[in-house]
C-alpha cells in the first residue's frame, strides 16, 4: 500500500512523540526530586537520548524516513533528498509530537514535579534546553555547529560508500537507520552538548517549551522565551549549511 503524505506525517508525529517521551523522560529522571535516577549524570542522559532517537527511528523509519526534526527535513530538502512540498507538513507533525511527548513526561512524573517545586530551573530543563553560560551568539554558534555536523553525517551515511549491494539490492548501512544515528546522537551529546544541551532540533525544544508554558506546574519559572530562538534558528541554519557542504563535497 502506498503511503499518503498524511500517513507519513502520522508516523513523524508518533516517532517524535516517543523520542521526546524517552529523551525528556531521562532528563526528568535524572533531575527531579525523589526520582530513583536523580543525579545519574550526563553520560546517562546522552546515552538515553541516543536510544530515544533510535526508538523513534524504529517506529517511523520504514514509513516516513524518521526525520523527527524540522532541521533534518530542511537539510534533506536543501540537499535534494526530500520534497520541499513535504517540509511544512512534516515540521508541523514533528512539533506536535514534541509537544505531546513533553505532556506525557509531565503526566508520568507529576508527583516528582510537585516534589521539585523548589528547583524551577531544573524543572524547565526537563522540557527544553537552556545554556550552561548564557551568551546567545556563542550559544547560537554551538547549536549551528552541532546541527551542521548532525545533518552532514546523516547525509554522508546515505552515500554509496555507506551502502552495500547484495544480490542486486541496495542495502543501506547508514542513511536514517536507527543504529548509526543512535551512536551519532550519543557522540554529539558527549562531545558538544555541554554548552547548550544540544537541542539540534526545533521540535525537541520549542514543542516541549510550549508545554512547559501552558502546564500548571507548581513553582515553575518562566519558559525562557528570550533564549528560545537560539535552539530554533541555530539548528535550521546549521542544517542548510550542512546541505551546502554536502553538495560541495559529494
Amino acid at each position: 500500500m502506498e503511503l499518503t503524505l498524511f500517513d507519513k506525517c502520522v508516523f513523524e508525529f508518533i516517532g517524535t512523540m516517543v523520542m521526546i517521551l524517552l529523551g525528556d523522560g531521562v532528563c526528568a529522571a535524572c533531575t527531579l526530586e525523589k526520582s530513583k535516577a536523580k543525579g545519574a549524570g550526563w553520560i546517562v542522559i546522552t546515552m538515553a537520548w541516543g536510544f530515544a532517537v533510535m526508538c523513534g527511528v524504529f517506529i517511523a523509519g520504514p514509513y516516513s524516513g524518521a526525520h523527527l526534526n524540522p532541521a533534518v527535513s530542511l537539510g534533506l530538502a536543501a540537499a535534494g533528498k526530500f520534497e520541499w512540498g513535504f517540509l511544512l507538513p512534516y515540521a508541523i507533525a514533528q512539533m506536535l509530537g514534541g509537544f505531546c511527548g513533553a505532556l506525557l513526561v509531565y503526566i508520568f512524573y507529576s508527583d516528582h514535579y510537585k516534589a521539585s517545586s523548589g528547583n524551577p530551573d531544573g524543572m524547565l530543563g526537563t522540557f527544553c534546553t537552556m545554556p550552561a553560560i548564557e551568551h546567545k551568539s556563542v550559544n547560537f554558534l554551538s547549536e549551528f555547529i552541532a546541527t551542521c555536523l548532525l545533518v552532514f553525517i546523516i547525509l554522508a551515511l546515505g552515500t554509496s560508500g555507506n551502502t552495500a549491494n547484495i544480490m542486486g539490492t541496495t542495502i543501506s548501512e547508514g542513511g536514517l537507520g536507527a543504529f548509526p544515528v543512535t551512536y551519532l546522537i550519543m557522540a554529539l551529546g558527549m562531545s558538544l552538548g555541554g554548552t547548550t544541551g544540544y537541542a539540534m532540533n526545533p521540535a525537541r525544544d520549542l514543542g516541549p517549551r510550549f508545554a512547559h508554558f501552558i502546564l500548571p506546574i507548581e513553582g515553575k519559572r518562566d519558559s525562557g522565551w528570550g533564549y528560545s530562538w537560539v535552539p530554533v534558528a541555530g539548528p535550521l541554519l546549521g542544517a542548510v549549511a550542512a546541505a551546502g557542504l554536502f553538495l560541495v563535497v559529494y
